[in-house]
């Protein structure tokens, strides 16, 4: 088959499509695989049983049910799921937002799909114009979404080595320029993959910035704060017409139902309307209907504080215990303070070889991590930093984390102790 440019690209191999590709191979294959690759987050069950109470309320509702199932939404989303975020939003931090302000998408993944195209490319003058991510390493399933791959540009961080084994990256601002080709600056708080939190100080010279460029602020806030909440460090969530800020209901524990959530100024929304109209008619309901209630009361916000914030604290906790007692000191490591998001991000400086070949030791051993380089792009040339580096997902259940931690411990020290042969 002769597929287009476009096409070509987009059937190419990608980190995205090895990464969804190893986690669904992994979670139903029949070997046993320890998956710590994915973004899948876990299954709480506290959080497992009010779903199935929210579904059984669905269930018990004929009218309701039926009305879910059997109509489209408007291609913006549900009327009453938009007002119920909205009053969440203003009840929470007094943004004032109405209907308006608010779009759902199939999946955050598709709401940057949308966005970034509706930006970056040519405009109506020829001028090419590209999204700027200020802080590598970013989000893995940013790195192919611009239909045309000379759209993004980023930007290396600065480096603070807290101690012998935690590190923190920083947005270099002194090298930070956003130019007349920039449509949009885009960043993921926490950090995919790195568990980064900016400071609210960060993100206040991040808006300074767009707003006297007259361009968009990109916020993906898919782990943040008020929900799903899975933030350590002292921030708070940041809008105004100038910020698009992203949420989703997928590490919420429900991943399957492709919920995504823009908060926007009236004109941006109406145009995400246009392009699900296009792209996928309407969205999909389920997840809207399941959840509008938990906005409505403020359910959402206990349930992530009180339980999911929590879990993965200490999940976290563990992992990063689990690294201490079989790193030891063997090889040179470091881990980057993990401040949010299911992930450490873990360096290994000099290593001999590169983390993609260490990714295909482990997955001979049915360790499932994924390596550095994907997450590194919009840059000219290569970053042996992040040829370095590996993400953990630490969600899983504790003793597949163990195992693999440890895993990975011996077939570094063989890289060390082999050359890497």
């Amino acid at each position: 088959m002769k597929w287009s440019a476009t096409g070509t690209r987009f059937t190419s191999h990608s980190g995205i499509l090895q990464l969804m590709d190893d986690l669904g191979r992994a979670l139903s294959g029949p070997d046993k695989k320890c998956m710590l690759g994915g973004g899948n987050p876990a299954l709480i069950p506290e959080v497992a049983a009010i779903w199935r109470a929210q579904m059984r309320s669905l269930l018990e509702d004929q009218s309701r049910f039926d009305g879910v199932l059997g109509r489209y939404d408007t291609p913006q989303g549900r009327p009453t799921f938009l007002r119920a975020v909205a009053g969440m939003l203003n009840r929470e931090y007094d943004w004032n937002l109405t209907e308006e302000n608010i779009a759902v998408t199939n999946g955050s993944q598709s709401a940057f799909f949308i966005l970034f195209n509706l930006l970056a490319g040519p405009d109506d003058r020829g001028m090419s114009r590209r999204v700027l991510f200020p802080l590598m390493p970013e989000y893995i399933g940013y790195r192919d979404q611009a239909i045309r791959p000379d759209d993004f540009v980023a930007c290396e961080p600065g480096i603070e080595q807290i101690d012998e084994h935690t590190h923190k990256y920083h947005i270099d601002f002194d090298s930070l320029e956003a130019g007349p080709d920039i449509a949009a600056i885009c960043v993921s708080r926490p950090t995919n993959p790195t568990g980064n939190v900016l400071t609210d100080e960060e993100i206040a010279r991040l808006d300074e910035m767009a707003q006297a460029r007259r361009i968009p602020l990109i916020i993906d806030n898919a782990y943040g704060a008020p929900f799903p909440d899975i933030i350590f460090a002292d921030a708070r969530p940041t809008w105004n017409e100038n910020v698009v800020l992203s949420m989703s209901l997928s590490k919420i524990g429900l991943p399957s139902l492709r919920t995504g959530i823009l908060v926007a100024r009236p004109d941006i929304v109406r145009a995400v309307g246009a392009m699900n109209a296009i792209v996928s008619l309407a969205n999909g309901a389920v997840g809207q209907a399941l959840t509008e209630r938990l906005f409505e009361t403020g359910e959402i916000l206990t349930m992530s504080r009180d339980i999911i914030r929590p879990f993965y604290r200490h999940r976290r906790d563990h992992a990063l215990g689990c690294v201490r007692s079989s790193f030891g000191d063997r090889f040179p490591w470091s881990v980057h303070r993990p401040e949010g998001s299911l992930f450490l991000w873990i360096w290994f400086p000099r290593l001999p070889g590169t983390t993609t070949q260490l990714y295909e030791r482990l997955k001979e051993r049915d360790v499932i991590v994924v390596p550095g380089r994907y997450f590194s792009f919009g840059r000219s040339g290569t970053w042996d930093h992040t040829e370095e580096c590996i993400r953990v997902n630490y969600a899983m259940n504790e003793h597949d984390v163990e195992h693999g931690i440890a895993v990975i411990a011996e077939e570094v020290a063989r890289m060390w102790s082999t050359g890497c042969r």
